[in-house]
């Protein structure tokens, strides 16, 4: 009996990107199933209590909440591609930055956005940012993963895409190539593959969202 899987999400967010890049690396078919966060549904309360927010995975009637925790679980389910090396110390090491991203990172980055560009505040972002672009020297491969997209790729899908989409909407600038050539390289990369430019949504729409959420009367 196959296996039944769907993910509870919204159009345009980066959380809810992350679960589709995973089941689109490891080419598992699975639902869509499309919440309405005005009116959330008996199945997202029913599935996440605690935080009712999505992304929610569902593989055969077991939910999953908080998207990190869904890719992971994506990669320990399936067989394929890894999303997370083998060795135990490598594996603690991409479970350190992909939190990292979320603790430190991508709120600084997401403040210096809606700051709408505010030099102490960009500053302040771009100081967590040189943390990603000396670990992609160090590294000097294509991906945080090295030649394949990992877990920490994944968790900086918002840097990658969001972020370009809110300095076109709002004319501001956060990662410049001569401040990060190496991350602007690997946002090229990043989303340029095909199994993750089949999962994001139009950029048309994330610069309307911008303009329309954060833009300057």
């Amino acid at each position: 009996m196959a296996d039944e899987v769907k993910l509870h999400g919204v159009d345009g967010s980066p959380f809810v990107c992350r679960a589709k890049i995973a089941l689109n690396l490891k080419g598992i078919h699975y639902k869509f199933v499309v919440e309405d966060l005005t009116n959330k549904s008996g199945n997202l309360q029913k599935y996440n209590p605690v935080y009712k927010k999505v992304p929610v995975f569902v593989h055969n009637g077991k939910p999953v909440s908080e998207s990190l925790v869904i890719v992971e679980y994506i990669n320990d389910a399936w067989k394929g591609v890894p999303i997370l090396p083998k060795d135990a110390h490598e594996k603690a090491q991409a479970r350190f930055w992909a939190k990292f991203i979320d603790d430190k990172c991508a709120p600084a980055v997401f403040k210096a956005i809606i700051s709408h560009g505010e030099e102490h505040v960009v500053a302040e972002a771009q100081e967590q940012l040189q943390f990603l672009e000396n670990k992609l020297n160090v590294k000097g491969k294509k991906f945080f993963g090295g030649e394949n997209i990992n877990l920490v790729d994944i968790a900086a899908t918002f840097i990658a895409y969001w972020v370009g989409a809110a300095e076109e909407a709002l004319r501001i600038k956060v990662v410049t190539k001569d401040k990060f050539p190496k991350l602007t390289e690997w946002c090229g990369n990043y989303v340029n593959s095909q199994v993750v430019k089949e999962c994001l949504p139009p950029r048309e729409y994330l610069v309307s969202f911008f303009k329309k959420t954060f833009g300057k009367a």
